[in-house]
């Protein structure tokens, strides 16, 4: 990448995007906004041609989309991983230690006035998961094609169930894609040159693939909760294709089904990360925090880190081999069906366990509907709805 003023300091990207993470509200969509805005508009760090590359590499690989552009950008910035460590770190420590301190106080919160909030909360995750499903079909499921597969992901998720269900979801996506979906996409264009080492791409794929496959095995050896919470955060993020919601359905089946926590607790954190700024994925960071032992400071850092992991090895790995895979049709076309599926594994969470859980009565089904047009239609930010949605739970238990 030949940018001009390409080389900074990691002091430099650290105090950028501890910025970014204080005032990017709005999601991983806003937050690539704003990222152009801020580095390639304002401090020129490098062109638009460069930012498009970048944003299509971590576009076509699972994992949190913004928090992996960033940490690319803070390579490229900070003149290598330290670079990207800085600016993942202060891109994502403001929200994670807002959801930290809310994991702390939330079993404090009891009585009618509280529960009604932590409903308001729970309806809140009602009408930013039908905003995403809304956003997503409309993106990517645009013909017959990627919308069957994504039915046929609704059908694998409810009649299988649990993160298996999902892999398989996500794999069949992949190959329906591959049969389904060539030539669908415009053509790709551009390149992408970061002074990564091919060794040292190889050294984090391997790492990604060893962390994947050896954990389980591990875990399921040695009986160790803390290894079990790792496994479970790093199985999630090495699964999340398609947007940061996604990690909702995968995150559920994974901490909810065996118990570690409730579906009440679970939605309420998940409406609680939409007041944040910054990325989503922080919400692990309230899971780890109130599920079982290790939990606690040590469980949310446990359980951050884990979350993020697989999306930062992979894009880190794949940037000298980039330029070759993205103009390879099949490549394409299987993540063309991979992103059609995971819009169907995420409808099949909008009924279970979101709706199931939130919408027991007409009110609460009218509140969550209101939710939905203010971010759809009135296209408020979702901060505000959800201090909305909060004060109304709070009311309604009231009166």
């Amino acid at each position: 990448m030949n940018d001009q003023n390409a080389m900074g300091s990691t002091a430099e990207v650290f105090t950028a995007f501890l910025k970014l993470g204080l005032t990017s509200f709005g999601g991983p969509i806003a937050h690539l906004g704003y990222f152009r805005t801020e580095f390639v508009e304002r401090r020129k760090w490098l062109s638009e041609s460069s930012y498009a590359d970048i944003v299509a590499l971590c576009q076509f690989l699972p994992g949190p989309a913004s928090s992996q552009v960033g940490f690319t950008l803070g390579i490229l910035r900070g003149n290598g991983l330290l670079g990207g460590l800085a600016a993942w770190f202060a891109f994502t420590m403001p929200s994670a230690i807002i959801l930290f301190a809310f994991a702390l106080g939330a079993t404090a919160l009891t009585g009618p006035f509280a529960e009604g909030i932590l409903h308001g909360l729970k309806l809140v995750a009602v009408a930013v998961v039908a905003q995403a499903i809304w956003g997503m079909a409309n993106s990517l499921t645009p013909d017959r094609a990627r919308a069957a597969i994504a039915l046929a992901a609704v059908a694998i998720v409810v009649f299988v169930g649990g993160s298996f269900g999902q892999i398989g979801a996500i794999a069949l996506g992949a190959l329906a894609g591959l049969w389904l979906c060539r030539g669908d996409g415009p053509a790709l264009t551009g390149q992408l040159g970061f002074s990564v080492s091919r060794q040292h791409g190889v050294i984090a794929l391997v790492l990604f693939a060893v962390l994947f496959l050896v954990t389980p095995l591990v875990t399921a050896r040695t009986g160790s909760q803390g290894l079990a919470l790792f496994d479970a955060f790093y199985r999630s993020g090495s699964l999340v294709f398609g947007g940061g919601h996604v990690v909702l359905p995968l995150l559920q089946a994974e901490v909810v089904t065996p118990g570690w926590v409730s579906n009440e607790d679970f939605l309420a954190g998940y409406g609680m990360a939409q007041a944040v700024p910054g990325p989503l994925f922080t919400f692990a960071a309230y899971l780890g925090a109130i599920g079982p032992a290790p939990n606690g400071f040590a469980g949310a850092a446990i359980a951050l880190v884990a979350l993020s992991l697989p999306g930062l090895l992979l894009v880190y790995g794949m940037l000298p081999f980039w330029d070759a895979l993205r103009l390879r049709p099949a490549a394409q076309a299987a993540m063309r069906g991979t992103n059609a599926a995971v819009v169907g594994i995420l409808g099949a969470a909008l009924y279970n366990p979101v709706w199931t859980s939130a919408v027991l009565t007409p009110r609460d089904f009218a509140v969550a509907l209101a939710g939905f047009l203010l971010l759809t239609v009135w296209k408020l930010p979702p901060w505000i709805v959800v201090v909305l949605l909060a004060a109304t739970g709070a009311t309604l238990r009231l009166i």
